[in-house]
């Protein structure tokens, strides 16, 4: 099929792009401010829905060009109420979106790519291959649907949202940032960018332009280990982008931002959990002003990892705590339906 038979997605346009269309086809400039509004603040997902446009202006927008807007294709509710969606794009590819309910709190955990690049040996997602990153509007359209879902089933508003599904938010770094644009701008859904967190499993150089563009968005990075020989055997993409590095693009991210850094820290049982691994972690807190958050791992059917005992995973938490560090630990949600964190796959469909 040739290429000119297939529409241009109007999100993918920039503003410019579009108005100069419209005036080139004898319309108003102020009618792209319109249409910018259907599509990204209330979520428009065809032009027919665009009311207060002229019939003979829907009809040229569908002449030349599509929404390609993402629509769920399988929910599944956990036990503790968290709330899986398998989400289908254009291209028939799926994708996973998760709604983590809590009693002061709603959460939507999305996605960044389609699979992944960087293998992480704990992650279900780093078994898959990445077939592409997502657009901005593909990312943009998880958030609304999880939104709708916590007003339909908690009867709650969205509160946050956190880039920790499939995929490396920052090797999709455009796409990522102009969906938290869309997100946060006032024409669109009006979040505030500190109720955004953006994971990373570390890629130094993109820490560093995150630092350079000055974000308001929070950033956490998925350590599992502070030290390389540990970081290495679980995470291949260390042997490029190792502590040392990481430490320093975490330093000019925290002097451009100010922002306050999470590390994520996934305790397994016998590898990095004991107390020279708190030892360790302690000492690569304190590079930047952070907080640490200890989380349960997840087993996958791909890893041998098994999650620490209670009793370890105590001592590692207190030694940390009484060294002054800000500690949460994270219990896991989801598990029953792999919905819990690096337990996102396409299972089940």
């Amino acid at each position: 099929m040739s290429t000119i038979g297939i529409k241009e997605d109007i999100r993918k346009i920039g503003d410019e792009q579009l108005t100069e269309f419209l005036v080139s086809r004898g319309e108003k400039p102020f009618r792209a401010k319109q249409i910018k509004e259907w599509l990204w603040k209330k979520s428009a997902k065809s032009f027919d829905e665009m009311s207060n446009l002229s019939l003979e202006m829907r009809r040229l927008l569908n002449d030349h060009f599509t929404i390609n807007y993402v629509r769920v294709d399988q929910l599944q509710i956990s036990g503790d109420q968290t709330i899986k969606s398998a989400f289908k794009l254009h291209d028939d590819h799926l994708i996973e979106g998760v709604l983590i309910p809590a009693s002061n709190r709603m959460t939507a955990c999305i996605s960044s790519q389609v699979g992944c690049s960087l293998s992480c040996k704990f992650c279900a997602t780093g078994y898959m291959d990445r077939e592409r990153n997502l657009d901005a509007g593909e990312i943009y359209d998880q958030v609304v649907h999880i939104r709708d879902q916590a007003a339909q089933h908690y009867q709650a508003p969205l509160t946050n949202i956190v880039y920790m599904g499939m995929g490396e938010p920052l090797l999709n770094y455009q796409n990522v940032i102009r969906s938290i644009d869309h997100i946060t701008a006032e024409n669109g859904l009006g979040m505030s960018p500190k109720r955004i967190t953006v994971s990373t499993a570390g890629i130094a150089k993109m820490i560093k332009k995150l630092g350079d563009d000055k974000v308001k968005f929070n950033l956490a990075l998925s350590l599992h280990a502070a030290n390389d020989v540990k970081r290495n055997q679980i995470m291949p993409i260390n042997e490029s982008n190792s502590l040392e590095a990481l430490r320093e693009a975490l330093q000019h991210y925290f002097q451009q931002t100010r922002n306050r850094i999470t590390f994520e820290y996934i305790v397994f049982n016998d590898f990095n959990d004991n107390l020279e691994d708190a030892r360790e972690l302690f000492q690569f807190t304190k590079y930047v002003p952070s907080k640490v958050n200890i989380i349960e791992y997840n087993p996958i059917a791909e890893a041998d990892f098994i999650n620490t005992k209670q009793d370890k995973l105590e001592i590692f938490a207190d030694f940390l705590q009484n060294k002054g560090v800000n500690v949460n630990v994270r219990r896991s949600r989801g598990k029953d339906i792999d919905a819990a964190c690096g337990q996102l796959a396409n299972k089940n469909h």
